[in-house]
């Protein structure tokens, strides 16, 4: 078995759960404090980052890389296109999300609302959050044009960059800062990659100290 050490509503962390829940990987979830920097923690990875997996005695760190990984060793459900060009673009928009999205919008509303609170490092930045709160409108915006052209956000096929992009929404969703009325079309795409399966557990998360918003785990929200 798979040992995942990972925090709750880490969207780095959300991502690889996802896709081993897609590939029906067992994993055991171990919460791990990280900000707390114990020295067993760092010898697993000495960035001092989630999410770590643990596999056959070795630790993998890197979210992007873990998931390469996993999509290597277990193909059967493919969650990678068949083309260059197809990886290409799943790729680039697994960096956007992981990149421009995290440091725009995840770091500014998730961080600053929950993360600051659990670390103890005092209250929530509010031009951070204003800042936040904008910018992901546009990125619903560019979300919504991708999905106007595709069926899923890289092509045809569900790959890892919806996970990816479900990550951080659904981390955001869990403390309702995401505007579902700004796009039907990218509500539609939530909709129905939170039906799956994989994000049973997702939606079973409880964080102590802040209850999710009732339509959280509502599939028809």
């Amino acid at each position: 078995m798979y040992r995942l050490f990972h925090v709750p509503l880490s969207p780095f962390c959300r991502k690889v759960r996802l896709v081993l829940a897609e590939k029906r990987i067992e994993v055991e979830l171990v919460e791990e404090r990280y900000w707390e920097r114990d020295g067993d923690f760092l010898r697993r990875n000495p960035a001092g980052k989630v999410p770590i997996l643990r596999v056959d005695g070795n630790h993998l760190s890197e979210s992007t890389a873990i998931v390469e990984y996993l999509e290597e060793l277990h193909p059967d459900v493919a969650l990678m296109p068949a083309t260059p060009e197809g990886r290409y673009e799943v790729r680039r928009l697994m960096g956007w999300f992981d990149d421009k999205f995290f440091g725009e919008v995840t770091s500014k509303l998730l961080y600053e609302r929950v993360n600051k609170k659990m670390m103890g490092q005092g209250y929530p930045d509010s031009t951070a959050v204003k800042s936040g709160a904008r910018a992901i409108k546009f990125h619903l915006d560019y979300m919504a044009w991708l999905l106007d052209q595709r069926r899923w956000l890289a092509g045809d096929q569900m790959t890892l960059a919806d996970f990816t992009a479900a990550a951080h929404l659904s981390s955001l969703d869990y403390i309702s800062d995401v505007d579902w009325r700004r796009s039907d079309t990218v509500k539609d795409w939530y909709a129905k990659i939170k039906s799956r399966p994989a994000f049973r557990n997702i939606l079973a998360d409880q964080i102590p100290g802040f209850p999710p918003p009732a339509h959280y785990a509502d599939l028809d929200f």
